[in-house]
């Protein structure tokens, strides 16, 4: 599931920085309506960097909401100085967006768009009950507000590179404990005691990104013909 979402959130991406680039003309225009649509994601994936951060007891400097093109390309929608922790620290600062847009999505999936009927019945390949539940959608409370919370939450939840420094180091660390504990003769106890509550946990993980690409799959079409269309309308196009 995360790695579909990944090249979805990308191509996503892409195409919307391409209507708003061949609609304005303008790249500073197009960065900043785009840093704007995401805005309620970038602040609650800084935010939970800053706040894990204060948990763990880690000083942290500048922070920043303000959109900035990088000397690679990319652009960087925020940022949250954090001082050098041990490795432990430095992984759940850098999981902490993962972790926080996370639940919230759960929480909208759950209780606000009612999406995991869906998930089931496209798991099952129910695909009649999808469809009848998809339709029924957009009659939902709130629903467009919640839909465009839940997009923008998820295609701004990934962890950046620099998030993630201290995850090789720790996955290391802990494939060397288990490593000991099996040597030691805990493997029949871990299947038995950890195993059970880890697969649940991987399969919530896993509801997760198939919602969130789900989310984005949905999106990706419409924007896609837009381009498409302006391309043929205007003769631009964005490479």
């Amino acid at each position: 599931m995360l790695v579909p979402f990944i090249f979805l959130q990308r191509g996503l991406h892409r195409e919307i920085q391409a209507v708003l680039l061949i609609l304005t003309r303008r790249a500073n225009i197009t960065m900043i309506l785009f840093s704007l649509l995401f805005f309620p994601g970038v602040f609650l994936h800084e935010l939970s960097h800053f706040l894990m951060a204060k948990i763990l007891f880690v000083p942290t400097g500048k922070v920043s909401l303000i959109p900035e093109s990088m000397p690679d390309g990319r652009l960087r929608l925020g940022y949250v100085e954090v001082s050098k922790a041990d490795i432990l620290r430095d992984s759940l600062i850098g999981m902490a967006p993962l972790i926080v847009g996370g639940l919230f999505i759960s929480y909208a999936a759950v209780y606000k768009l009612n999406l995991l009927p869906l998930w089931d019945a496209l798991r099952q390949a129910d695909f009649m009950a999808f469809w009848s539940g998809l339709a029924l959608l957009p009659s939902l409370p709130d629903f467009l507000l919640w839909f465009y919370l839940t997009f923008t939450v998820s295609s701004t939840m990934l962890p950046s590179e620099s998030d993630r420094q201290a995850w090789l180091p720790l996955a290391g660390v802990i494939i060397f404990l288990l490593t000991i504990a099996i040597f030691a003769g805990a493997g029949v106890w871990m299947l038995k005691n950890i195993a059970p509550p880890l697969n649940i946990f991987f399969q919530s993980v896993a509801a997760i990104f198939g919602l969130s690409a789900g989310v984005h799959i949905f999106l990706l079409l419409p924007f896609l013909l837009m381009h498409k269309g302006l391309t043929k309308l205007t003769g631009l196009d964005i490479k």
